[in-house]
């Protein structure tokens, strides 16, 4: 018996294929950023923060100026250089785009992933002792989940942000440099907890109420063991499913930041950071500016409609629940 929901849930998700386009998707822009170290060492000969300013590259046998005089970047040489500045070079440094368009991809899908993963444990915790002890416990956490909710996801993140730019974070024996990418992964963990936890907090307090777990606080099972082995599964699709979704909400806030020079620092490479670099040159080399908007395009798209898929596999009902969380963020975001 307990293997049959399982099958109907791999079964839905077989037979949405929206949800398999998106896998696909995801799965493909995966590989193609794991693979920057190989394309980087045996094609582009090149790291993603080499400057060729004053180099030269051979074109069809004809040697052709990375960077013109002008400070226009070589446009996409395809296979033309070999494999050498595929998608061309990047603003007055000369910088192999396709090469940073790799390790960037790394850059957020880390920091997106990472920031996610952490934002959905705490609210789980979260949501747990809030929904179980209720009470002033429930007080204190709702409060704090509020007061966090207050402010709009885009202003909250770009004030931390540049707070911990400058001086970085010191937490006891814990020290984060202002330039790591464990700041906007922090902030994005912080920012989302309570998109998370709010929800979840909820499922919690309707499943306290069910037969199943009065059986269990009647057989004398404690709230460490009711929490953990009745509620707690109850809320993992649920949560499966406004982790993906939050992992593209976390892309785009990374890139917003980023854009704005409080996320990823230079020379760092990201998504966010290569939309602000190409901006300056948005007439004159425009692809600067869409090659990253459209990776995050198509990273979000996947992510979405996994998401959507999940959510009516795992649980109809927590597709609902995907649907107010994104767009309670689209709100707050385009608010901003």
């Amino acid at each position: 018996m307990e293997g049959s929901p399982r099958r109907t849930a791999l079964r839905r998700l077989r037979g949405d294929r929206g949800a398999i386009a998106g896998l696909v998707l995801f799965a493909a822009i995966v590989v193609f950023v794991l693979a920057a170290p190989l394309w980087a060492n045996h094609v582009a000969d090149t790291g993603p923060n080499a400057t060729h300013t004053t180099e030269k590259v051979e074109v069809d046998g004809e040697p052709r100026e990375v960077v013109s005089v002008e400070g226009k970047p070589v446009g996409p040489l395809w296979l033309g250089a070999g494999g050498k500045f595929f998608l061309g070079a990047d603003g007055r440094l000369g910088r192999d785009e396709m090469v940073r368009l790799m390790y960037g991809g790394r850059t957020s899908l880390f920091i997106s992933l990472t920031a996610s993963l952490i934002a959905t444990l705490s609210a789980l915790a979260l949501a747990l002792l809030a929904g179980w002890f209720r009470g002033r416990v429930d007080a204190v956490i709702s409060f704090l989940l509020d007061v966090i909710w207050a402010f709009p996801v885009l202003l909250l993140g770009i004030a931390l942000g540049t707070a911990l730019a400058v001086g970085g974070l010191q937490l006891g024996p814990l020290s984060i440099s202002a330039g790591s990418i464990w700041i906007p992964t922090l902030i994005g963990a912080f920012v989302f907890a309570a998109y998370i936890a709010r929800p979840l907090r909820g499922e919690v307090l309707a499943l306290r109420e069910q037969e199943f777990v009065k059986a269990a606080v009647a057989g004398g099972a404690g709230s460490g063991r009711v929490m953990l082995g009745e509620l707690l599964p109850n809320l993992v699709p649920t949560a499966i499913v406004l982790f993906t979704v939050n992992v593209a909400n976390m892309m785009l806030l990374e890139a917003g930041l980023s854009f704005l020079g409080a996320g990823v620092q230079a020379p760092d490479a990201s998504w966010g950071t290569m939309i602000a670099g190409g901006f300056e040159q948005i007439v004159s080399s425009p692809r600067l500016m869409i090659l990253p908007s459209t990776m995050i395009f198509l990273t979000v798209l996947s992510l979405n409609l996994i998401g959507d898929g999940l959510g009516t596999a795992l649980n109809p009902r927590s597709r609902a629940t995907t649907e107010a969380h994104t767009g309670r963020f689209e709100a707050e975001y385009e608010g901003a």
